[in-house]
């Protein structure tokens, strides 16, 4: 603990003499130094509801005071010593470009490989460093070697440009989709498993699995699933856009063969971050969207050869996972699932307000969504940001027809308490 309160306190002291020259300034890093020490002595059930270190750490983020931003599933805002790590890289950069990109800055990729593994709990020869979730599980979905025929296992709940991909798939190579409906929402594992199960032939050969959907937030039994397709000699491709530095997990929990994952969401990484795994084994299996040099078809690093990269923003992602391990994975997700709790039960009961989620923290975490009956989500979600300022992202797709919330680690209850005023104004409308 004294080396965790030392690195913390150097952390955010560096930051603030690097970054922030005044006196106001450092005081406010030495304030969020202190609040992120004092979080770490509590469990992650009395550190998700202590209000006064979370409005602590809210000063290390440099978001909008006026406008309450409810839609951090799409991209969340980076902390100050994020930002100002990415800034610092690139006006290095600027100095001679070919020299401090590539001589310099590009030595860090390794280290940065490490790093992310360690809280992926992989090998670090298993992780590929890229822009985006969508990058990561497209390079899979183009890059197994599938033949007519082959059927691909997946939800009509999946992500748009994962579905998109695969019906290219579908379109050029003339594979099969099958595609599961699912009830929204469910706090049934069992019956999703089994209707992976049901759909499953001789000539299955992938299960695709979107861990949160993004639609809902209902979190999918991933292990479960990818149990299922190991017993069948089926790969497991899962899409984590939203549940990496979401939920406490690590990817090697779940047997999957491949994940994908942004870092811009929920770990709070440079705009343009995210990450591929793939199981050591499956690598060969996989050809990359971008042509690698012969003798590297076992080795994750063929995934990376995408020419001239953003180096900057690519070695501040190392500032943001030392943020979010000061904070603590578990804490974290404890925070962001009281902070769901908390405003949902405020609204439950006012009259014509549904919910398209579970109120069960087992199969939800921060994001949610609601709706109110005859309107549709794009009304609801004009009637929060006109009321009061509130920015979400209205959902009106297969079942689900409200705005999504999304708060973050930054979110306070006066912002929650403000959503559920404007819930209700436009409830009664």
């Amino acid at each position: 603990m004294k080396n965790r309160r030392s690195f913390l306190r150097k952390t955010f002291l560096t930051a603030g003499t690097l970054s922030l020259s005044s006196f106001f300034q450092k005081s406010l890093a030495e304030d969020i130094s202190d609040a992120m020490i004092n979080l770490n002595r509590l469990s992650p059930e009395a550190a998700a509801q202590d209000e006064e270190l979370w409005a602590r750490i809210r000063q290390a983020y440099t978001t909008s005071p006026t406008i309450i931003n409810l839609n951090n599933g799409g991209v969340s805002p980076q902390p100050k010593v994020v930002q100002d790590a990415a800034n610092r890289y690139y006006t290095y950069a600027n100095e001679a470009p070919s020299y401090y990109m590539w001589r310099v800055l590009d030595q860090g990729r390794e280290p940065l490989r490490a790093k992310l593994a360690d809280l992926a709990g992989t090998s670090p020869d298993e992780l590929a460093i890229n822009r985006n979730t969508t990058e990561a599980v497209n390079t899979v979905i183009f890059g197994l070697n599938l033949k007519k025929g082959d059927e691909v296992i997946l939800t009509k709940y999946d992500y748009p440009n994962m579905m998109n991909a695969w019906r290219q798939r579908e379109r050029r190579d003339g594979i099969v989709l099958k595609w599961l409906d699912l009830d929204i929402p469910t706090d049934d594992n069992d019956a999703v498993v089994e209707k992976f199960k049901a759909a499953i032939t001789p000539k299955t050969k992938v299960f695709h699995i979107t861990h949160i959907i993004n639609w809902t937030g209902h979190i999918m039994p991933v292990k479960a699933l990818c149990d299922v397709a190991r017993a069948n000699n089926i790969y497991s491709v899962v899409d984590g856009a939203h549940s990496f530095a979401h939920l406490d997990f690590k990817i090697s929990d779940f047997g999957c063969d491949f994940f994908g994952t942004s870092l811009h969401k929920w770990l709070c990484a440079p705009f343009g971050t995210g990450m591929l795994y793939a199981k050591k084994d499956k690598i060969k299996d996989v050809w990359p969207l971008l042509a690698s040099p012969e003798g590297q078809e076992d080795n994750i690093r063929k995934f990376e050869n995408i020419g001239t990269r953003s180096f900057a923003i690519e070695q501040a992602i190392a500032s943001a996972i030392d943020f979010h391990n000061a904070i603590g994975s578990a804490r974290k997700e404890a925070r962001l699932k009281y902070l769901k709790t908390y405003w949902v039960d405020k609204v439950k009961d006012i009259d014509k307000v549904n919910f398209y989620s579970s109120m069960n923290p087992e199969y939800t975490g921060a994001l949610f969504n609601f709706g109110i009956e005859g309107k549709d989500a794009g009304p609801v979600h004009n009637d929060i940001f006109r009321t009061h300022k509130i920015h979400s992202s209205p959902v009106k797709y297969e079942q689900v027809n409200g705005p999504r919330i999304t708060p973050h680690v930054y979110t306070s209850k006066y912002d929650l308490d403000r959503l559920c005023e404007a819930i209700e104004l436009s409830a009664k409308s």
